[in-house]
């Protein structure tokens, strides 16, 4: 019985010849895969903790120190508006002309301001430059300086006040405390002085309580944002 022969086959069945089949191993190439696999997870988790090592031991990332783009913006808070205090109505000098047909609204409109507390100029007609051409309630009209001072503290008094800047004439004489014969004021203004010119649409003065009430909120400090300190990032 030749050594190849299996045992128990009695020697019937006999392998001949001088080739013989090869075993091969299963699997080896599956673990091969994954060995290589986890090897490649293993350093990306060695480089990502270094990286988070670094950065903690650098106080943040790149971008964080080169410019700070990965810090939230400050939050901003509402505090009070230094601005300039409007002028009080007995600063403010008002001249009242009448552009309407309508007899006495000058004399009664200038009464009722004058218990308001304002200073009355001259009172009378319109210019022909606004004679009847008013539509409105009443039109404001002065120096540049008016915008930010007289003419709204004057337009809390009155509703739908529309406002007007006057243009000096070059080379005219400093007239501001005189008048024309029909009621309007010559030369450069001062910034206090505002000619009220009533028109066809003008009623009344506003009501006492809500002209206080309007001054009252004019004058209060407009809140501003400001930027508040924003925590480390």
């Amino acid at each position: 019985m030749s050594m190849l022969t299996p045992p128990g086959m009695g020697g019937k069945y006999r392998i001949t010849g001088d080739k013989y089949p090869r075993m091969r191993r299963t699997g080896g190439r599956r673990k091969l895969v994954l060995a290589a696999t986890g090897g490649v997870l293993a350093l990306g988790l060695v480089g990502w903790g270094t990286f988070q090592l670094v950065d903690v031991f650098t106080g943040g990332s790149t971008a964080t120190a080169a410019g700070g783009r990965n810090c939230p913006a400050p939050a901003t808070s509402a505090s009070p508006a230094k601005a300039t205090p409007l002028p009080a109505p007995g600063r403010i000098k008002v001249n009242v002309l009448n552009a309407t047909e309508r007899s006495g609204l000058a004399k009664q409109t200038a009464d009722a301001l004058k218990k308001r507390g304002f200073a009355i100029g001259e009172v009378g007609n319109a210019t022909q430059e606004y004679d009847k051409k008013v539509k409105g309630t009443v039109l404001l009209l002065g120096a540049a300086e008016a915008v930010d001072g007289a003419f709204p503290v004057l337009a809390t008094q009155v509703g739908g006040a529309k406002q007007k800047v006057e243009t000096p004439v070059k080379g005219e004489p400093a007239k501001a405390d005189a008048a024309e014969a029909d009621g309007a004021a010559k030369g450069p203004r001062k910034p206090n002085e505002v000619d009220l010119i009533i028109g066809d649409g003008f009623k009344k003065l506003a009501p006492e309580a809500a002209a206080t009430g309007a001054l009252k909120a004019l004058n209060a400090p407009k809140p501003s944002p400001s930027p508040t300190a924003a925590g480390r990032c």
